[in-house]
């Protein structure tokens, strides 16, 4: 059983926890229950209280003896008996379950909407009689005093349906293209219907047309609230003879008085999801709406919250049981919810051990999940040495950070700072003897930090307090005894360094603020021991004097600034003289470049050459080309003019060139040297 708590209103979730599998034995279910904690801790209050899937729809019987639930799948209605905590029957349909409506005391006569547009009609044995309606039903009401069945739907027609006579009967005719809820007021029994186009239409049955229409689409729409769509009517619920509450399918909750075309009050989800139920509590007053993802109980007088909850499944359906604190949802899950809220009223009969199990719980409160875990952040973790453990199973990641286990957190704290409980100890020990030390007779004692900033402070509250005790005013608070300027004083991080640029421009100003405020002071002490009659002529010298004294205040301000500026600059020509002294005195090394390969160093002049080249003009440049040889300009037949380049060969080209040269020359050497001995051969053997 899990425990919430919103604006003090405590809520015991007793659907919390494992659900043992269906086909597991009992004996197994024994074994499990020995071995796990949780499972023999868990309270079942009702026995396979769930659906295979999903519940779609649930009701309570009028006599609070049984609780009904629709869902799939396969599409079944399952029936709980309470006063056997078990389950009483179960019965598989052909279809799904739009809506169902119990209409005996009991089980015994029940009628099933399903989504193939059946009606199926089911008695205390089973299945007793199915029928069909023209159009896709979406919600029906039963009106007791004649029998009758109004289905709405996705059509323009009220279908009836008498079950006194077993037939159809004239259908109503609406103004709207569809419909998607109805309700049946259960004193004077008008029938009211919610449109797609955002209305409610009421009709008297007994006269069959329709008395009144009201316009919810407009009304529901607040100052703050972005428009995407015209809101239809998703949910409708009367309540006695006068008030009716309308759910949108943007989220709204209109509360009307029938006598009134405007609402009382317009309650708003924000979360933009359709009104799926609306409940009444009447002994508090309470109005409970729930969409898909949460159940709000407000005052439906003022609007404010009680309380809410927030399933873990999407909402599908709640139920509040009569007279009592037990709520039941149906959720897009296999297990149903049951909420046992006691602020709202007791338990039901059938388990009323609840109330004692509640009360022992409040006596004798148990440690919540969290207790057991500490939220640490990433930078938390890195400082601990923790953050490769990012993604294991040690930490569950949650919004901004993590939940570790306490324990770990401890020892890892204990190895990252074994000294950390000696200093909390340490500082501990500091503050009780501060306290001790404060209950004493204190005298004026000056901070650690920022002294002189104090003792002005002190010296000027001191004149202040003078003054205020002789005009008869309330003293102005000290900033020493302000707690938004208390670290001021404490932190060295915050002493002001006189030595800085800024301080010293600013401090002639403020000194000599100081200095004439003093003189303002001493000024008034005079006039006021004075007495009235002589006010008029000393105020007039005294004016005459202030004014003498503020031009000079000025000049010598002013003289102070440009002192301290020149003393600056003079201070920043030695810290660069001494910067250059240094480096002076400092031994340069030579530096090393690296020549590529097929290249000679010459010297420094050939880049100081090619620099100057650069600067010049183009027309200058193509001259200089011209002059040694590696431009050459004509003149063409067209009249205009040819410039033909020839690149500059490197170092390395031009000695593989001298290199080729030589080699042709020797090889021509050795052909001549060649064919001379040949010849010379030739004669040899013509002469023998």
């Amino acid at each position: 059983m899990q425990v919430s708590s919103l604006n003090e209103v405590k809520i015991y979730s007793l659907s919390a926890g494992r659900s043992l599998p269906e086909w597991l034995s009992d004996r197994k279910k024994r074994a499990l229950q020995k071995k796990d904690v949780d499972i023999r801790r868990r309270i079942e209050l009702i026995q396979d209280f769930e659906m295979p899937t999903v519940s779609t729809k649930i009701k309570v019987s009028r006599d609070g003896q049984y609780i009904m639930a629709v869902g799939t799948y396969k599409p079944r209605v399952r029936c709980f008996d309470t006063y056997q905590l078990s389950q009483k029957f179960e019965r598989c349909l052909d279809s799904e379950v739009v809506t169902f409506e119990i209409l005996s005391d009991d089980y015994s006569k029940v009628v099933f909407l399903q989504c193939g547009r059946f009606v199926e009609f089911h008695s205390q044995h089973g299945h007793y009689y199915r029928t069909r309606i023209p159009k896709f039903g979406r919600d029906f009401s039963y009106h007791y005093p004649s029998c009758d069945l109004y289905f709405v739907g996705a059509s323009s027609e009220v279908y009836r349906l008498n079950l006194e006579q077993g037939r159809f009967l004239n259908s109503l005719q609406t103004e709207a293209s569809e419909s998607n809820a109805c309700d049946i007021n259960p004193v004077h029994f008008l029938f009211a219907l919610g449109t797609a186009e955002g209305k409610v239409e009421c009709w008297d049955p007994r006269t069959r047309n329709r008395v009144g229409l009201l316009d919810c689409a407009l009304s529901s729409v607040t100052a703050d609230a972005e428009i995407e769509g015209l809101p239809s009517i998703s949910a409708l619920k009367f309540d006695g003879a006068l008030n009716m509450a309308v759910g949108t399918s943007t989220g709204q909750v209109l509360l009307y008085d029938l006598r009134s075309s405007n609402p009382l009050i317009v309650k708003d989800h924000h979360y933009g999801l359709p009104i799926k139920s609306i409940q009444f509590q009447h002994q508090l007053d309470l109005i409970i709406s729930a969409d898909s993802r949460i159940i709000k109980m407000w005052n439906k007088d003022t609007g404010k919250i009680f309380t809410s909850m927030e399933p873990e499944h999407d909402i599908n359906d709640v139920c509040l049981y009569p007279n009592s604190g037990m709520l039941m949802t149906a959720n897009e899950a296999p297990k149903m919810n049951i909420y046992y809220i006691p602020v709202l009223g007791p338990a039901p009969k059938w388990c009323s051990f609840l109330d004692n199990l509640t009360e022992e719980l409040e006596e004798n409160p148990e440690s919540t999940v969290y207790d057991d875990y500490k939220f640490v952040t990433r930078k938390d973790l890195e400082n601990l040495g923790l953050a490769h453990l990012i993604g294991s199973s040690l930490l569950r990641a949650y919004m901004h950070g993590f939940f570790m286990d306490i324990r770990l957190y401890h020892k890892a704290k204990m190895m990252a700072n074994p000294f950390a409980y000696e200093e909390y100890r340490r500082e501990k020990i500091r503050q009780k003897i501060e306290e001790t030390r404060a209950q004493r007779v204190q005298l004026k004692k000056l901070p650690k930090v920022n002294k002189e900033l104090a003792l002005k402070l002190i010296e000027e509250e001191g004149e202040e307090q003078q003054i205020s005790r002789k005009r008869k005013q309330k003293n102005l608070p000290s900033l020493l005894k302000d707690d938004r300027f208390k670290v001021m004083f404490e932190n060295p991080d915050f002493q002001v360094d006189e030595q800085s640029e800024e301080f010293r421009l600013l401090n002639p100003l403020v000194s000599k603020i100081s200095e004439k405020r003093k003189r303002k002071l001493k000024i008034l002490e005079e006039l006021e021991a004075q007495g009235e009659e002589e006010e008029e002529e000393p105020e007039g010298k005294a004016s005459d004097a202030e004014s003498s004294e503020s031009s000079d205040d000025e000049k010598g301000w002013v003289e102070e600034v440009r002192k301290q500026r020149k003393l600056l600059r003079q201070e920043e020509k030695l810290k660069r003289q001494e910067r250059l002294k240094e480096d002076q005195q400092t031994l340069l090394k030579p530096q090393f470049f690296e020549i590529k390969e097929g290249e000679e160093f010459r010297s420094f002049k050939d880049s100081a050459k090619k620099q100057k080249l650069m600067k010049k003009t183009l027309e200058d440049r193509l001259k200089l080309e011209e002059k040694l040889g590696t431009l050459n300009v004509s003149d063409t037949t067209v009249g205009s003019k040819q410039a033909t380049f020839k690149l500059k060969k490197s170092e390395q080209q031009r000695k593989q060139q001298e290199a080729e040269k030589q080699h042709r020359q020797e090889r021509k050497a050795l052909r001549r040297s060649a064919s001379h001995l040949k010849s010379r051969r030739g004669r040899g053997q013509l002469f023998h």
